[in-house]
């Protein structure tokens, strides 16, 4: 059974996927004097989903958190305004063209996303999952998938699918299939099927009622 803290992992292991794809590929355009192609075309979005995805937690976990375990939130939050700086200056380095600024600005950015994520399950989310009942968890990331605007849905599942695994993929299919109501949820479905291609079929091996 899937539960709501394997939504946030999933989301999670594509954060450090993207990114880390994003500074090994400005890394290589630096040595081979190729262009940072990946870099120039993902990074705003990319930006744009952490975004909502810190929004969300600012909003709706860290308050949760507070309750139970009180000073917890305040360092994770300085991280997002840390990371906030981070992309301030990378963005600023692409507006530069210079591939070596690029490169330095996306690997600090990696280096400062990845660890606070893995300080987050670490410590926050181990927390949240510990001291929160589980209905109460599953309203607040409901509350959190809230912040991506809805038109904009189709965009982040296109991102989000090729980037995870089939057990972050099952996970995260599951939780959407007992969140929204069944229409919503088959075009959901359409929508992962046009994101992951030949691999549906392992999906749709794992949970046979999405077909």
């Amino acid at each position: 059974m899937a539960v709501p803290m394997d939504g946030i992992r999933a989301i999670h292991n594509a954060f450090r996927k993207d990114l880390a794809a994003m500074d090994a590929a400005a890394y290589t355009a630096t040595r081979m004097g190729s262009s940072p192609d990946m870099v120039l075309k993902r990074y705003k979005f990319f930006n744009e989903i952490l975004v909502w995805h810190a929004s969300g937690e600012e909003e709706q976990v860290f308050p949760a958190v507070e309750k139970v375990a009180p000073l917890v939130a305040e360092a994770y939050e300085r991280d997002h305004r840390g990371l906030d700086s981070t992309y301030a200056a990378l963005d600023k380095a692409v507006m530069s063209k210079d591939k070596l600024d690029i490169a330095r600005a996306i690997a600090i950015f990696n280096f400062h996303l990845q660890f606070h994520l893995n300080k987050e399950e670490a410590h926050l989310y181990r927390v949240f999952n510990e001291r929160i009942p589980l209905p109460e968890q599953g309203m607040i990331i409901g509350k959190m998938a809230q912040k991506i605007p809805q038109q904009r849905f189709p965009e982040v599942v296109a991102w989000l699918y090729p980037l995870i695994g089939n057990d972050d993929r099952e996970n995260m299919t599951r939780i959407w299939q007992q969140a929204l109501p069944k229409p919503v949820f088959a075009g959901a479905a359409n929508l992962i099927h046009s994101a992951i291609g030949d691999d549906w079929n392992e999906l749709t091996r794992r949970i046979p009622e999405i077909k």
